[in-house]
């Protein structure tokens, strides 16, 4: 091997849809009179009236006149996710069904120590996703392993643990302890939803397979972030160079 040899990782990230991303934000109106020591009559016009009308707690009463009928509440707002295999429900004030997905990236560039065939060469790189009213989504990694002058890394088609001096490139999306402590799981947030895919999501066994599925959501889901580790092995007769490499993250929503 002819001295050591450093790579810089750029993924490139391209958008294969138009990708929008919407915040929603639930405002509780809390409706009622406020009454004091002194009765006072119903709110009320020649077109409508409340009665029961309170302040505090949760209660509901039915306000009505001969143009209109409402049931009505008041006081502590509740809002959330309810969950099972069979349906999912988000409590709160109601939004838009339009389906809306988001997906962005940390770092597009990350960079690998020097070389060498007794050494793992390890780094990161991290990206979240969130998606409404769809139901889940995949998310796909495309690319080469590092390449320099002609010269391929080895990418890991089948899932296996880091060798250091038999060449490999390979990634996962968990928390590793092996070759070094480095990676994280994802980060569900509050309702996120997203996992790493089988193939990927084994600490301390990597592979690299260019047009796999990396991470997936099986329903509507909040922000999860994930963090990719990266592996690099090289022998001693791998040459040396700057290797570069490029990947791009194609996420797709699923109906």
């Amino acid at each position: 091997m002819s001295g050591l040899q450093k790579s810089a990782l750029s993924p490139t990230i391209t958008y294969m849809r138009k990708l929008f991303v919407r915040y929603f934000i639930v405002i509780g109106v809390l409706a009622g009179s406020l009454v004091s020591a002194v009765a006072v009559d119903a709110l009320q016009s020649s077109n409508y009236q409340f009665s029961e009308t309170a302040l505090g707690g949760i209660g509901s009463t039915k306000s009505q006149s001969s143009s209109y009928k409402a049931l009505t509440s008041g006081g502590i707002i509740g809002f959330g996710n309810s969950v099972d295999t069979n349906f999912q429900v988000n409590s709160g004030n109601e939004t838009t069904n339009d389906p809306a997905l988001a997906f962005a990236v940390a770092n597009t560039g990350i960079s690998f120590t020097d070389f060498s065939a007794g050494l793992t060469s390890t780094s990161t790189s991290t990206f979240a996703v969130s998606n409404y009213t769809s139901f889940g989504y995949v998310v796909q990694i495309l690319g080469t392993p590092p390449t320099y002058a002609g010269h391929t890394i080895s990418a890991m088609a089948t899932t296996g643990t880091s060798l250091a001096g038999t060449e490999q490139f390979g990634i996962n999306l968990v928390a590793n302890t092996s070759p070094s402590s480095f990676g994280s799981n994802p980060d569900q947030g509050q309702f996120g939803f997203g996992v790493a895919s089988a193939n990927y999501g084994t600490a301390n066994n990597y592979r690299y397979v260019s047009g796999e599925t990396i991470a997936t959501a099986p329903k509507s889901s909040g922000v999860t972030a994930y963090t990719v580790s990266y592996i690099v092995n090289v022998d001693s007769l791998t040459p040396g160079g700057k290797y570069t490499s490029s990947q791009t993250f194609l996420c797709t929503a699923t109906f």
